[in-house]
């Protein structure tokens, strides 16, 4: 086998190997909820039928000359095939076959070889091929698996390539009655000839050969387990002998087979065949299955019962900021400071009005823990007082105050943030910013006790003062 033949089987075989792996990679995820596990995957068929030299896409026969498919005899040609299916798309298929190849011309074509003299002498007309066994490894491919009106494929249509070797033995007659002249052997004598895979006489060993077949095909399905196989196979060669010598020299032969058999799926019948699984109904399948259902019924509810969970923990039906569910004083007036429980917050006495203006009393504004976003109840109170700036050019300072909870340099840091989370909003209200001191003081001049998470919520807060 030369170079040239070496390097276009490499290819063919990594091409078959490369698409059976893509497919087997991608049918590793699988194209129904169940995956393959829920199919009968692998099968066995038995097949039968004939042969002829020629292939529908053209090609000459053993001696030469241009024949017509129908100036050529048939061969019995017969075997048998494994097969894996990967997913409703794709499978392996290992094929094994023996049989013959026949040809002839009704005109004498050419020697099988020249006498020493010169002279053509009895010319070959005929030759019959034995091939011993073939194998091959076929990727094939089916076509139109997937149905929108039917439920299940009760036909499938196929293509396959792959790549195999052949041992084969030609002997060619010198008229059209196989079997039943002689010829003109490379020795000088005349007799019949078989050409081996190594000597032109006298070595009855096959020769060995690659070849690449390419086929299509139509299944037809049975029953669960038997469905019905028709193809065409066109085998390309890489051989130059296969119906012996002729005057085609080095080109290479080819020869295709028509078969019909049996195949027959392996495995539980509980489970789908593969081969002529419908993608659509299977999937439609799933959905409609009575346990999928309650499934999905029963998460249903689940998801709505935890969406009335929490409607129920965010209702405020006073907007005092605190949720039912929490709030120990209901029905907490609009406006009112309340406390962590939704409770009213007593602020201590005497009550100190504005200096300078005399105005309304301004409460300090409270903040959550570890907070210095203020609370949207803080809002009406901030807006009158940069009412009260604006409208009488007035100034206001800010003290920042913290609970007791973490380090007094953190909580220094976080009353200081509060002043001037008011400040800014006091700005954005059109307040002049030279109008306003932001000042924090930390954990200093605490109204309530801090060993307690009532007095903690009085502490968190800024202190406004209106000069």
């Amino acid at each position: 086998m030369n170079y040239s033949t070496i390097k276009k089987t490499a290819v063919a075989a990594s091409l078959v190997a490369a698409l059976g792996f893509a497919e087997h990679a991608q049918a590793q995820t699988p194209t129904v909820f169940g995956g393959r596990s829920q199919y009968r995957t692998w099968s066995i068929g038995l097949q039968g039928g004939i042969t002829t030299p020629n292939a529908l896409i053209g090609g000459n026969n053993a001696f030469g000359q241009q024949v017509g498919y129908f100036q050529n005899k048939v061969g019995e040609y017969y075997g048998l095939t494994i097969r894996k299916q990967f997913s409703h798309l794709f499978g392996l298929e290992l094929e094994g076959n023996r049989g013959k190849i026949k040809t002839y011309n009704h005109n004498v074509s050419g020697p099988a070889f020249e006498n020493g003299s010169g002279s053509n002498g009895n010319l070959a007309q005929s030759a019959e091929t034995e091939v011993n066994w073939a194998g091959s490894l076929n990727g094939v491919f089916q076509l139109g698996t997937i149905d929108f009106l039917r439920r299940e494929n009760a036909v499938n249509f196929y293509a396959k390539v792959g790549l195999g070797v052949l041992a084969y033995n030609p002997v060619q007659y010198a008229n059209n009655e196989f079997g039943g002249s002689v010829v003109y052997d490379n020795k000088g004598s005349w007799g019949s000839e078989i050409f081996g895979d190594r000597d032109a006489t006298g070595d009855r060993d096959f020769r060995l050969g690659m070849y690449v077949p390419v086929g299509v095909g139509v299944k037809f399905r049975l029953s669960e387990v038997v469905a019905l196989n028709l193809g065409y196979t066109m085998n390309f060669t890489d051989e130059a002998l296969l119906y012996g010598p002729s005057r085609q020299g080095d080109r290479k032969q080819r020869f295709s087979n028509v078969y019909g058999g049996l195949e027959f799926t392996l495995g539980s019948r509980d489970k789908e065949n593969l081969t002529f699984a419908n993608p659509v109904s299977t999937l439609y399948d799933e959905l409609k299955d009575p346990s999928l259902r309650n499934e999905v019924e029963a998460l249903k509810q689940r998801v709505s019962t935890l969406e009335g969970t929490v409607d129920q923990l965010s209702k405020d039906s006073d907007g005092d900021g605190v949720s039912d569910k929490f709030d120990k004083c209901p029905n907490t007036p609009a406006g009112t400071p309340v406390d962590g429980s939704g409770c009213p917050i007593k602020f201590p006495e005497p009550v100190v009005q504005n200096n300078a203006t005399q105005g309304a009393y301004y409460s300090p504004i409270q903040f959550e823990f570890d907070s210095s976003v203020l609370k949207t109840e803080s809002y009406s109170t901030l807006d009158k007082l940069a009412k009260e700036l604006r409208d009488n050019n007035s100034s206001a300072n800010l003290d920042g105050y913290a609970s007791a909870e973490g380090t007094e340099a953190y909580n220094l840091n976080l009353s200081n943030d509060r002043a001037n989370a008011v400040k800014q909003y006091l700005v954005n209200a059109g307040v002049s910013a030279s109008s306003v001191t932001a000042t924090g003081y930390g954990e200093d001049n605490p109204v309530a006790s801090n060993a307690t998470e009532e007095g903690r919520i009085q502490n968190r807060r800024v202190e406004i003062k209106v000069k």
